[in-house]
């Protein structure tokens, strides 16, 4: 029974409610006692008056109907990336008889890793009780986000009674982490020990005398390039498509280390870092593959299709910096998925033993060791430090970046 009136009621306070009940009995008390069109009056007015307030209470506010949509800019889109605002537009419909004059709404945006952001805003229902809200998030990183229960405030005409009610509307989005565009990346390993014959001697990618496939014709394309057969069958001009020369495979590994960032914004910048090397493997048809040291580590192995490369960016959206164990630790559990003669890319903030104890793991497998270092803008320098001349002693290749936008500059020939 109290599970029902505590439904019944839920919305009004017990002090607001016991206010209108006494005011109720004691109007009652003076009708019985003194009697009177006066007092019958007044007792009519009064219970009307108590009626509309209590109704109230678990009419409209209880019952609203939500429907929420995540935008980004004007239009409406599915892909969300990190530093991007958010546009939230939520329709809200007040069903019932009962005027309401406002109705505030209280939202609470919650990302993955604990962070909330508070929104509040107030909007005033139609003749028909249907409203609409709008509002914009701040910047927001990388991570998956999601609406708690949102509350909704309001009050009678009066302004005598405040009511309170709860409604979930479920809405998740993921925010992808940012990335930037990498023209070329020079891989030349001509000095490295392991290159062999499977080394990148250019950025660029020549082609090859193998017929690929056939693809329409692009105005400039020599006379020996076309495909009579096809151009014939289809009744338009039809080009050959050779194969080009093949990079080795790629495995990015990204370091996750819990005490191996200074601060945040570096780790995000090592994320950033990493997915921009698998949009540019895929643009490039290079076969690249990732490797997430954290907690609970994930491996990708090479592909050039492009669902394998959005399933990466897709893990790198949830992935932090929370590995406890060494580096070699983590790469020692899936040893039999890193391909021999692949390149092995490091994006890591620490220059210490664990690195070189990573390098020699690779090497002795196989692979070629190259190293991506993430530092911060105040540990830029102009010359070498030992830890790069130890790195290139070995024939290794260092590259070093401080921010995002510098990454296609380093990678672009200028190694640190």
């Amino acid at each position: 029974m109290r599970r029902y009136i505590s439904a019944l009621f839920n919305g009004i306070k017990p002090s607001n409610l016991a206010a209108v009940l006494a005011v109720w009995i004691l109007v009652l008390l003076y009708v019985l006692f003194q009697g009177g069109k006066t007092s019958t009056m007044l007792f009519s007015m009064v219970s009307l008056l108590g009626v509309y307030l209590i109704g109230s209470s678990f009419g409209g506010v209880n019952r609203v109907k939500a429907s929420r949509s995540v935008m980004s800019g004007d239009e409406r889109n599915d892909i969300l990336h990190a530093g991007e605002q958010v546009q939230i537009r939520m329709e809200v419909t007040i069903p019932g008889l009962l005027p309401m004059p406002y109705l505030i709404v209280r939202e609470v945006l919650q990302r993955h890793n604990g962070d909330s952001w508070s929104f509040e805003d107030s909007v005033i229902p139609s003749l028909r009780g249907s409203g609409e809200l709008v509002f914009q998030t701040p910047p927001l990183e990388r991570g998956r986000y999601a609406f708690s229960k949102t509350e909704c405030i309001s009050e009678d005409i009066f302004g005598l009674m405040e009511h309170r009610g709860m409604i979930e509307v479920k809405t998740e989005f993921r925010v992808l982490p940012r990335t930037v565009y990498i023209p070329n990346w020079q891989r030349s390993l001509r000095n490295v020990r392991l290159g062999g014959t499977q080394t990148t001697l250019s950025s660029s990618r020549r082609e090859t005398t193998q017929i690929n496939g056939v693809r329409d014709y692009v105005y400039g394309d020599r006379i020996s390039r076309i495909h009579w057969n096809a151009t014939a069958k289809t009744g338009s001009w039809k080009s050959k498509e050779f194969e080009h020369e093949s990079f080795p495979k790629t495995m990015i590994v990204l370091d996750c280390a819990a005490k191996g960032y200074s601060h945040p914004g570096q780790f995000e910048l090592a994320v950033s870092a990493a997915a921009s090397l698998v949009e540019y493997g895929a643009r490039e048809h290079s076969g690249t593959g990732l490797f997430t040291a954290a907690k609970k580590s994930r491996i990708f192995a090479p592909s050039d299709a492009p669902s394998e490369r959005m399933r990466m960016i897709q893990h790198l959206v949830d992935v932090d910096a929370d590995r406890t164990e060494s580096l070699l630790t983590s790469l020692e559990r899936v040893y039999r998925h890193f391909p021999k003669g692949a390149l092995f890319l490091l994006v890591t903030s620490s220059a210490d033993q664990s690195v070189v104890e990573a390098f020699r793991w690779a090497e002795n497998r196989g692979m070629n060791p190259c190293l991506l270092r993430i530092i911060g803008s105040e540990g830029k320098k102009d010359g070498k430090d030992d830890y790069t001349a130890f790195l290139q002693s070995r024939g290794i290749l260092n590259y070093a970046a401080s921010s995002l936008e510098e990454l296609p500059a380093v990678l672009g020939g200028i190694a640190g």
